[in-house]
Formats: C-alpha cells, structure tokens, sequence
C-alpha cells in the first residue's frame, strides 16, 4: 500500500458527524450542504439531458456547451477571463479540482503553504503526493492570512516550495479577502516561481461586499477552483471547475483525464442550464443565509461564545467559552449527548482552531432557533455545576 496513507486518517469531520447522528432529536449544524432545493430550471435541464440519451462520456474537458457557460459566468461575475477551450476544465466537484491540482503540481519533498484554520481536504492530498503542509495559523490575524506571514513561511521553505493555498469566504470561519488583501499577497507571490490555488467555492455567497476574485489580481499563477455546489445547491451533482494558465492547465488534465474521464453528462447539462440562464440563483438563497447567520450569531454571543465576523459561505466559527471544556472534541461530543446539538469540532480544521467550534446555518431557521435554545440551556447548566 502506498505508504503515505499510514500518515492521514479518514475524515474527521464525516466521522464525527455519522457517529453522532444516531442520537435521537438531535439538530445538526455540521455539514456544509445547502439546504435547499436545486433550481427548478436547473433540474429540469437534467432531465432532458437524460431523455435525450445524453448518458454517454463527454469530452474529458466537459462539454463544450458547459464550459463556455462557466467561463461566460466566470467573466462577468468576477472579471476573470479563460479561455473555453485551453484554460477550463469540468471537474467532479471542487474536492477533486483540489486533488487534480495539487497532484499535478507536487512532487515528493515539496511543500504547500496552508493558512489555518481551513478546510482540511488539502492536508491529506499534499501528504499522499509525498509533499509537507506547512500550516500557517491565522486565528490571531482574525483568521486573515497576513502578507508578512505568507513571506515568512515562503522565505523558510525556500527551496521546497511549490504552492500556497487560499480558501475564501473561508470554510470554516466565514471570513473572506477583499482586494486590497488579495493584491498584498499578490506582491508576495509573485517574487516567485509558485502556484496559488485559490479555492472560491463560495464565492456566490458574500455578505456586504462583492467576491473578488483571485484569478483576475494574479492570473498567471493562479489556479482557480470554483463550481455549482453551494451557488445553486446541486452538491450531490458533483460538478466543479478548474482554471487557470494554458500551460498548467495542459498538465492538471493529464490527472485529471485519468483520475475520472469524464463528469456525468446529464450533471454537467444542469449545471450548463445553472449558469447560462441561472447566474444569479444564489441571491435568494444569499438574502436567507444572511438572515440565519445574524440569527445564529446574536443567539451564541447571548450564550457567551465570541465569533469571527462572517462575511461569507454559511459557517459560524465560535470560540469556546472560557468557563466550558476547551478540548474541542470533547467539548463537541458532550453536548452533542447532553444537548442534543451536533457541531464541528475547531481541531478538525489544523492548528489555530482548537478551542472553537463550527457551525453550520445551512439549516432551517426552526432548527437553528432550536439549537440556540439547546446551546444556552447547556452553558446555564455547566455554570451551575
């Protein structure tokens, strides 16, 4: 077996979330998936795919008819310009833009700047390429990756190297990078010979200000994942993308081709329909994910939990009060049995979120009025004992 799986273990957080599952009544606000309905249109779009017999392999780069709906989206959503044919390529899911991409650029003993906490999917698929994460722990910069930082860890890893990776709006804080803090890590970047993958998955889904874009301050070294999972709810659709330089999208296809061939067919004609006659499908659902995050948000301060400020995705990220266990684990188990409330762990996301918790408001607003209640009632009662 290939070495390098001795040194990462399954998901913490599906594991988390199957065992605790079984608890009867409880609410959840662990997974990232939107809780709504794909686009009536959206669906419809599949469909007829699957009427038409479309149920055949595609170009391995996606359909064409896809492709130039996303670059066409991509454009006039954030300015970032690719061409169809040799700068875009159609992924199962951003999960596996991720793996294509850095399995692409890494070879054994390089190292992958990573700010922290994040999304830990790039940990194992650096480690199993036989390269190092090299985390940078951001919870004291409000969970921003600074400029200095991002040239400190550079300038010590000098000659290993290869990428640094951005998520934003940031699972699983919340927060995102406006333009004056993308071209400061810009300038950073570009003194030298590496890649930034920059994963915008939420990039619909922005809170008082525009999503800017990476792709469009650093073009030829960014590579931009992005995709139709959270903008129009299709996460079971499996449909993300890829883009980025002529050159380098050459070689992530290579992987990419032999990894999967092809993205279904009917799944790439919904997410055609999404962006062609749907680019703005996620505002509605935008408008009520703002109004459950300030709901979430005023019901955990009152129970004495300090956040960081969401500007983006559907995540709160709480600091763990002082007077309560501050193992997240274990603090997450117990009141899952106790209070009947599910949510993730801060150490599942790398160094600087232990001591938090995340939850997720893609859940009614029923259950997350529920889960309030529930979370105060538990820190009452752990004042009392």
């Amino acid at each position: 077996m290939k070495q390098e799986l001795n040194q990462i273990q399954p998901s913490s957080i599906l594991k988390f979330n199957a065992e605790i599952a079984t608890i009867p009544d409880i609410v959840k606000l662990t997974l990232g998936e939107p809780d709504f309905n794909t686009p009536e249109h959206v669906k419809q779009a599949a469909i007829e795919s699957i009427q038409n017999n479309e149920s055949h392999y595609t170009d391995s780069r996606g359909t064409e008819g896809l492709r130039e709906a996303a670059t066409d989206f991509l454009k006039a959503k954030y300015g970032v310009d690719y061409d169809k044919d040799t700068q875009i390529l159609v992924t199962t899911g951003a999960t596996e833009g991720i793996f294509s991409s850095l399995t692409a650029m890494l070879n054994p003993g390089d190292t992958v700047i990573i700010p922290t906490p994040i999304f830990p999917q790039y940990i194992p698929v650096t480690i199993l390429n036989g390269a190092k994460p090299v985390f940078v722990d951001t919870s004291d910069d409000g969970f921003i990756l600074s400029p200095e930082k991002l040239q400190a860890a550079i300038e010590a890893n000098r000659d290993t190297v290869k990428a640094v990776v951005l998520n934003f709006p940031t699972n699983p804080t919340g927060v995102t990078y406006g333009r004056e803090d993308l071209q400061k890590l810009a300038d950073v970047i570009k003194q030298y010979d590496i890649f930034c993958l920059s994963d915008e998955i939420y990039s619909e889904l922005t809170y008082g200000e525009t999503h800017v874009s990476m792709g469009s301050i650093l073009p030829e070294q960014t590579v931009l994942l992005n995709g139709v999972s959270k903008s129009h709810a299709m996460t079971g659709c499996r449909i993300g993308l890829i883009c980025g330089p002529v050159d380098v999208i050459r070689e992530i296809a290579k992987v990419h081709q032999f990894a999967i061939t092809s993205a279904t067919a009917n799944a790439q004609a919904a997410a055609e329909e999404a962006f062609k006659n749907g680019p703005d499908d996620g505002q509605a659902m935008r408008q009520i994910y703002q109004q459950r995050r300030d709901l979430l948000l005023k019901g955990l301060q009152e129970a004495g939990f300090e956040c960081a400020s969401p500007k983006g995705a559907f995540y709160l990220f709480a600091k763990i009060p002082a007077q309560l266990e501050q193992d997240s684990v274990a603090f997450c188990y117990d009141l899952a049995k106790r209070a009947k409330v599910a949510v993730i762990p801060g150490a599942s996301f790398g160094p600087g979120g232990e001591g938090y918790v995340r939850l997720s408001y893609a859940a009614s607003t029923e259950d997350l009025k529920k889960a309030i209640t529930r979370i105060k009632d538990y820190v009452a009662q752990n004042a009392e004992s």
